[in-house]
């Protein structure tokens, strides 16, 4: 659809000057206005509601993001002590402590040499 251009807002007034007739078309127009005034208050006040609406959201959301990380610092704090607690009691300096070491790769597939072992056993 295009836009209204002057001939066409003429062309509407003079259609609904002979529907309405000369004494109601003042009462319409009064009407109209007061429609459309009635239709951008209630969607200003839909605007402010969902604003409001959106900040309690925003104000919640921020509200659980702080009891989480209040909630994490908790855990962390709660797992230092056991650890520091814990700690005395490891001693990772004893000559009983060995670090992991791999162990090399044989020559043979594990089957071959089972398959060996069971041939030298019959």
């Amino acid at each position: 659809m295009g836009q209204i251009g002057f001939p066409e807002l003429i062309m509407i007034f003079v259609i609904a000057l002979l529907v309405f007739g000369p004494k109601k078309l003042p009462e319409l127009g009064k009407s109209l206005g007061k429609g459309l005034k009635e239709f951008k208050r209630a969607t200003d006040e839909m605007k402010s509601t969902w604003h409001e609406q959106m900040k309690d959201v925003e104000r919640s959301v921020e509200d659980v993001k702080r009891d989480v990380e209040k909630s994490v610092e908790d855990v962390k704090t709660s797992v230092n002590e056991v650890t520091s607690d814990i700690k005395p009691d490891l001693d990772f300096n004893s000559e009983t402590y060995k670090p992991y070491e791999p162990v090399p790769p044989t020559s043979e597939p594990a089957k071959d040499k089972e398959s060996k072992e069971v041939h030298q056993a019959q």
